[in-house]
């Protein structure tokens, strides 16, 4: 009864989940948006390194917005155009900023499973923890609701936080297990998650813990790994 119950909350918390997301969350520029595009965010997209040093040198905004409040260097982010943010970045704009959905430069990527991207911008000095999203999240979060293990891997060594709670009041750990498929991709991220220390007795807001939901959905390889942090 009570795997039941904890099922169909989850289900029904996932589903709606889901449909917020298809309406707001991050998503690349579209093609209309791509064509519109003038100056740096053009330059961005393309890789164009020429014209971002002949704009830079011109005094262009290097945090200017699209009209979704893309950074340029958000928008090289999206297009995986490495040289262009180490030239953006070496110029001063700034890693950080949060685009109008509240997306950074890291959760970006982090959500792409863009590991190489990632360690950049990471290298370059991007804060691994910051809390993005409408859902009051962290690329960490984000990335474990994926099963983006690598990407799981390289925000724990960065020092992301690894028990942040958002506003769903569910974990990165949490997130691996009910919004996962528990296949393996999501067994090593809750590995990594339980490696790092992770706090597996947080609870999500109807008192389920990690265990009671894995078992709940009959993930036995991932009972089987909170089963043996336990007996650690």
């Amino acid at each position: 009864m009570l795997a039941r119950g904890i099922r169909s909350g989850m289900l029904a918390v996932a589903l709606g989940l889901g449909a917020a997301t298809g309406a707001f969350a991050q998503v690349p520029p579209l093609a209309a948006e791509v064509l519109a595009y003038e100056g740096l965010h053009q330059a961005a997209w393309h890789g164009d390194l020429p014209k971002i040093k002949a704009l830079v040198a011109s005094g262009a905004n290097l945090d200017a917005r699209d009209t979704r409040g893309r950074t340029p260097l958000q928008v090289a982010t999206h297009a995986r155009q490495r040289e262009a943010i180490k030239l953006l970045a070496k110029a001063g704009a700034n890693l950080d900023l949060l685009e109008d959905e509240r997306y950074d430069a890291v959760t970006i990527a982090a959500v792409a499973d863009d590991t190489a991207t990632l360690s950049l911008l990471l290298s370059l000095g991007a804060k691994a923890g910051q809390t993005t999203s409408r859902y009051d999240g962290t690329a960490l979060i984000a990335a474990a609701h994926l099963g983006h293990d690598e990407v799981v891997r390289r925000l724990i060594a960065a020092g992301a936080p690894l028990d942040h709670v958002n506003n769903l009041h569910w974990t990165a750990v949490i997130e691996s297990i009910v919004l996962g498929d528990g296949g393996p991709r999501h067994q090593r991220t809750l590995a990594a998650l339980i490696d790092a220390g992770a706090n597996l007795a947080l609870a999500d807001r109807q008192g389920n813990t990690p265990m009671q939901l894995a078992r709940a959905r009959g993930y036995t390889a991932m009972v089987k790994l909170l089963d043996n942090a336990r007996a650690r």
